[in-house]
């Protein structure tokens, strides 16, 4: 008898232990299931939750390595220790050392979030008695993408616990959550941490401690010198694209984040319609206040004519709203549902980031901002949807019948 069968028999043997949700949990994590379908009709297809969570794993990957390399490439390139990457794949950029840095930095914040986070679910399945589900699989990954790199492990702990609990379990678990559990743990830590969560700083490994030396480091990113009117002379479009560039750990990289999206699109997991209505939203609200600029409505010396006068498709690589699109705003649970109403929804993320982005000079990304608030009032676009949908018919009924 193989060790799956035996695993299988103790689990039928204590199914009705207060634990045994954990221990399903693990078994299904390494063997298939052993239950088969009996009688009645049933849909069959070779997706299920733990396949779609694995394969936008599979999505964030390439963003999470190319996220360790670039921590350290930052690290030591703000110390002066090596010069710039020259491009994508410059010799200074792969390379143990920033390897190291990365794997040291990132890889707790890995471990913590999935230790956190799969505990807290644990815990809630074997109190209420139901299966551990994979949602979190996702929102684990997602989270060390979407922080400062020198977030202390115990704020990130936690963040995870109040987004896991207040995000997820009080409305009933995964499928039942109106907020993206990610987003609002990365919304805690803004609120409740702000001095590791905005500034310059916090976006290179060892600026915070070295702050104030002599030898300190500058992290300041391409939005923080947007904002404050700042002239980039000689920028390197091509470094914001390929994401040779200070940020969150995972979201610098516009071309890994594309080849994310485009996976995830064709393997149906990701919504088209959603990423493309954002990026069109972000490109609407970018004219808008380049044609304000244009007009002459808004002097030099206001604080907000720097990140106005940015052309608007350099919106889409000097921030994170193209990681916003791809693997948050598409997150099937709190996006809406209807293909009129994916359209509005994702243009509004779109529309309004890019306004929070350029009102608000002390932090100037508002991506999580704009998805968390439209998570909010995705279920009354998809009513409104429906409604007209319905209303629309009637009138052909109501024709058909006169």
């Amino acid at each position: 008898m193989g060790l799956k069968q035996n695993l299988h028999n103790f689990k039928v043997k204590n199914k009705d232990k207060k634990w045994i949700p954990a221990f399903n949990a693990l078994f299904t994590f390494l063997y298939m299931p052993n239950e088969t379908t009996h009688g009645g009709t049933h849909v069959k297809a070779a997706d299920d939750l733990k396949r779609t969570m694995n394969t936008v794993i599979i999505a964030l990957v390439p963003c999470l390595i190319f996220g360790m390399f670039n921590a350290g490439y930052q690290h030591y390139l703000a110390l002066g220790d090596i010069e710039s990457a020259k491009g994508f794949l410059g010799a200074s950029f792969w390379t143990w050392d920033n390897l190291v840095i990365g794997i040291i930095k990132v890889l707790p914040l890995v471990i913590v979030s999935y230790g956190v986070g799969l505990g807290v679910e644990f815990l809630f399945a074997i109190i209420k008695g139901h299966e551990v589900e994979e949602g979190y699989l996702v929102t684990g990954m997602l989270v060390p993408l979407i922080v400062p790199i020198d977030i202390p492990l115990w704020m990130l702990a936690v963040a995870v616990i109040f987004g896991v609990v207040i995000g997820k379990e009080v409305f009933g678990g995964t499928g039942m959550n109106i907020l993206n559990p990610a987003l609002t743990i990365r919304a805690f830590l803004f609120f409740a941490y702000p001095t590791w969560m905005s500034g310059d700083k916090v976006w290179v490994h060892g600026a915070v401690e070295r702050a104030g030396t002599p030898d300190a480091i500058s992290g300041e990113t391409l939005l923080g010198a947007y904002a404050q009117n700042n002239t980039l002379a000689g920028i390197d479009y091509w470094d914001m694209f390929w994401g040779l560039i200070p940020g969150s750990v995972g979201e610098t990289s516009k071309f890994l984040i594309i080849i994310g999206g485009l996976f995830l699109i064709f393997t149906k997991i990701g919504s088209w319609r959603i990423i493309l209505s954002t990026v069109i939203g972000a490109l609407v609200m970018g004219l808008i206040f380049n044609g304000v600029v244009d007009a002459g409505w808004i002097s030099e010396t206001s604080k907000f004519y720097g990140l106005m006068s940015v052309p608007f498709w350099q919106h889409l690589i000097i921030g994170s709203i193209l990681f916003g699109a791809v693997y948050m705003a598409t997150d099937p649970v709190t996006a809406s549902q209807t293909n009129k109403g994916k359209w509005i929804y994702g243009f509004l993320i779109g529309f309004i980031s890019i306004m929070i982005r350029v009102f608000n000079p002390a932090y100037p990304e508002g991506v999580f901002l704009a998805i968390l608030l439209m998570n909010v009032f995705a279920p009354t676009i998809d009513h409104y949807v429906v409604q007209g949908n319905v209303k629309r018919r009637m009138k052909r009924l109501k024709a058909k019948v006169a």
